[in-house]
């Protein structure tokens, strides 16, 4: 089940944080959803001590794999990636899921900078909104995105 099981990052166990370069990345289409999603990523990283993350806004998902590509490259430990595509009636919904996914994936993979994927794929603006962090939500995507780039990024530092 979604939202169930995810791995708790606290300074306790995984050291201090606060020297990591982090970035995160969203699009400005649905502004309540982004704005949950950008809120739960940015108390994430407080919780962590990162107190000076950088935030750039990128117009829609499809945009934010060459963003994080540029972070990547200009040497940030971290990268989170936020936006929400919603399915309509077209193939549109799947094209975008597709080149978001597999351009965020080719940056990690490529340049070694864990990229956080809060990228929500809905088929409806409700299940997006369920998702986003706001009062009422059932999940916090934001906050579980920024564990699952930092909590990364923690491990390989002790990679020899």
């Amino acid at each position: 089940m979604s939202g169930k099981g995810a791995p708790e990052l606290t300074v306790e166990n995984r050291g201090d944080l606060r020297d990591l370069r982090v970035a995160v990345i969203a699009a400005q289409w649905h502004q309540q959803i982004m704005d949950g999603l950008v809120n739960g990523s940015l108390r994430a990283l407080r919780e962590l001590g990162i107190a000076e993350p950088t935030l750039l806004r990128v117009p829609g998902s499809f945009e934010l794999p060459v963003a994080a590509k540029v972070f990547a490259d200009r040497g940030y430990d971290a990268i989170v990636a936020l936006g929400v595509v919603i399915r309509g009636g077209t193939p549109h919904f799947d094209y975008v899921c597709q080149g978001v996914t597999q351009g965020l994936t080719e940056v990690s993979v490529t340049t070694g900078v864990p990229v956080g994927f809060g990228v929500l794929t809905c088929d409806t603006e409700e299940q997006a909104l369920a998702r986003a962090g706001l009062a009422g939500s059932v999940e916090d995507k934001g906050h579980e995105a920024v564990t699952a780039a930092v909590a990364t990024a923690a491990t390989l530092r002790t990679v020899a």
